[in-house]
């Protein structure tokens, strides 16, 4: 079962606790794009963030493949940001999914970034 098929079987919630969720998505979202630049720099191990992400369904076998053929992690990366996230920047449960993925895997960059804002 994936996070989608999770959410859509969880029950409406109260239009306070959507509040709070959407209020929570924003903040990942803008984590995730206002680190852009450091994220870029400074991931360092893409490989199992694009593991993870082939596996949530964010990315597809072909982008998989066409991402990993590149040479740096920074080249990786920055693909990640102008194709698969840019193009799902209106779909805040890929962000979060992005986020997720980078605080277990990065999480001491994550930390550090958040401490920052």
């Amino acid at each position: 079962m994936n996070r989608t098929d999770l959410v859509q079987k969880l029950p409406e919630s109260s239009s306070a606790s959507r509040g709070k969720t959407n209020m929570h998505e924003c903040k990942l979202c803008h984590f995730v794009d206002k680190h852009r630049v450091q994220l870029i720099q400074r991931v360092s191990n893409i490989a199992p963030i694009l593991d993870e992400l082939l596996d949530n369904e964010v990315i597809n076998q072909e982008t998989y493949t066409r991402i990993r053929a590149l040479s740096t992690t920074q080249e990786k990366m920055r693909e990640l940001y102008s194709g698969p996230l840019k193009a799902s920047a209106a779909c805040k449960d890929i962000y979060e999914i992005f986020y997720d993925i980078l605080l277990a895997n990065e999480k001491f960059l994550v930390k550090e970034l958040s401490e920052k804002d």
